[in-house]
């Protein structure tokens, strides 16, 4: 499944255009874009206004719409690529080098030109401030440099392939002449971006964020729609009932019920969930008892996960396994042989049996303890305003109970949520990491130790804080692997987590995706999935964007 090479065609900025103008959105009008797009996606809370491509919990809000990469990569279709600010690239010196060309005739949305300097420096950036480096890619790399006028060569350790993903889908690229003046880019709030994306920033309050479309940008006839409102909604309930009646087009949305609660509410109104990653309980490994492997062994015996899927996700998100594959998107990945050696399933009498036969003892309150008496009870955080994971705290609440152990949900704010995720301040918490083509790389997230920190300070992923040497050597020799050996790989990451249970994973966590056919066209679809095709994840949401028109 896996391909060993990732190279690009060389095109030409109108060929890209026309490629982007192959799905059904088609080609844009003469008189430039028109129409407002709004986006109903519930965060939780009001928007900070900072846009920093760097920073973990604003990402999200510049990346794709206004910063990009150097490629997209179609994690749908195993890492399909399309030019983005590159119109080209190739490997040599056994794929330990790989080069860029950069699209000529890019200007910044100050008007300043864009050229592949500004490339180098972003790369050289997060080498110099590591908090940046949201991705670990200088674990890898070794150099990054100019080539002439308009190339770019990046060295890398060892065969760095697999890599691509990060440096040219997931890094986005910046300007040097703003950049290089910032004291620390790490804290730097970027509350007026500059970027060569489609759109730029008009205003942004605390409860809505205005995209306008960048009339410059060096796509002919891209973008095609003029406005896209992105409003703060701090409750699932408004914003479905404004995705339902048609104020909003674009959702990323848990909708209870979404035939009769939102399709049959209004003509043109769709949707579709493809599975891409896990909804997992984070465990913070830092933590006594919870350092301990027999206690986390008991709670994945003990969490029915059917329940969760079927009474907390409606169904929508299907049961996920300790393995950590998610099917059937990644089926050709999974072991399944080790996979029923460890036999994990829900059994709570099984739960109880591994406490009992850790020492743990039954409390007269029906909560296990350890033999000086510490109750083997917990705290979970939760996004309070994620209506579907409130339910799945209370099933697990439920499910623990059963087993002797004790839980107690925090179901609090978006904004206080990540600090408390990227901070390490938890015993527990309920989260979803990002992926990429394959299950290695929601592993790396997962278990790479350069991605995490010492409590207290910024993790980018890891957020369990697990750490080994030779789960790193795994993850390092992937990228320089036959592709019968990164499947070997990947089967010996999931012997990680079936042994050592760093994460537990409940459900399969969908890319939460409604829109509306009647006002816009080009939406990505089973059939023409271009793109992941939530309005959260980056950056999609900005290669959506460029196949979007208003449907008049």
């Amino acid at each position: 499944m896996r391909r060993l090479k990732l190279i690009g065609a060389v095109v030409t900025a109108g060929l890209l255009a026309a490629a982007c103008g192959t799905s059904s959105g088609g080609s844009g009008s003469s008189s430039g874009p028109s129409g407002t797009l709004t986006i109903s996606d519930e965060s939780g809370d009001t928007w900070i206004c900072q846009f920093n491509p760097f920073n973990p919990n604003v990402s999200t809000e510049a990346f794709g719409p206004v910063y990009e990469p150097l490629v997209y990569m179609d994690t749908l279709k195993s890492g399909k690529t399309s030019p983005w600010l590159a119109t080209s690239w190739a490997w040599s010196n056994g794929d330990k080098t790989l080069t860029f060309t950069i699209r000529n005739g890019v200007k910044w949305s100050d008007g300043k030109p864009f050229s592949a300097a500004d490339v180098v420096f972003t790369f050289n950036e997060l080498k110099k401030y590591p908090a940046l480096d949201l991705n670990s890619i200088w674990t890898f790399l070794t150099s990054v440099t100019q080539k002439g006028s308009d190339q770019v060569v990046m060295t890398f350790k060892t065969a760095g392939t697999a890599d691509f993903y990060f440096v040219a889908d997931q890094t986005a690229i910046i300007p040097e002449h703003i950049w290089a003046s910032i004291k620390n880019p790490a804290t730097y709030a970027d509350v007026h971006p500059v970027g060569t994306g489609a759109y730029t920033v008009g205003s942004c309050t605390a409860e809505n964020i205005k995209y306008v479309a960048n009339k410059h940008y060096y796509m002919p006839g891209e973008p095609k729609i003029e406005t896209v409102n992105y409003p703060a909604f701090l409750s699932n309930n408004t914003a479905n009932a404004e995705l339902a009646d048609g104020q909003a087009q674009w959702g990323n949305q848990f909708i209870p019920n979404v035939q009769t609660a939102y399709v049959d509410k209004l003509a043109g109104n769709a949707y579709w969930y493809p599975p891409t990653v896990n909804n997992e309980i984070f465990i913070n490994l830092k933590k006594p008892l919870l350092d301990e492997l027999p206690v986390r062994e008991a709670m994945v015996y003990a969490i029915n996960t059917q329940k969760a899927s079927s009474d907390g996700e409606y169904g929508y998100e299907p049961p996920a396994n300790q393995t950590g594959i998610v099917t059937p998107t990644f089926s050709s990945w999974e072991d399944t042989s080790l996979a029923a050696k460890y036999d994990y399933h829900y059994d709570p009498a099984k739960a109880k049996q591994i406490l009992e036969a850790a020492g743990f003892q039954m409390g007269s309150n029906g909560i296990f303890e350890t033999k000086s008496g510490t109750p083997l009870s917990f705290s979970i955080v939760n996004i309070g305003d994620y209506s579907d994971w409130v339910l799945v705290m209370q099933i697990l609440q439920q499910d623990f109970k059963a087993v002797g152990i004790g839980l107690t949900v925090q179901n609090i704010s978006s904004n206080a949520y990540d600090s408390d995720l990227f901070t390490g301040n938890y015993d527990l918490i309920y989260a979803t990491e990002g992926g990429g083509p394959s299950p290695y790389y929601e592993m790396r997230q997962w278990l790479l130790s350069s991605n995490s920190a010492p409590i207290g300070k910024t993790a980018s992923s890891n957020w369990e804080r697990y750490d080994n040497p030779a789960t790193d050597a795994l993850l390092d020799e992937y990228p320089a692997a036959s592709s019968a050996g990164q499947h070997q790989i990947v089967d010996e990451l999931q012997q990680v987590l079936l042994s050592q249970v760093p994460v537990i994973p409940v459900t399969e966590s969908v890319d939460w995706y409604q829109y509306n056919t009647k006002d816009f066209s080009g939406w990505p679809t089973p059939s023409d999935p271009y793109a992941q095709p939530s309005p959260a994840l980056t950056p999609d949401i900005g290669w959506v964007l460029l196949h979007l028109k208003p449907a008049s």
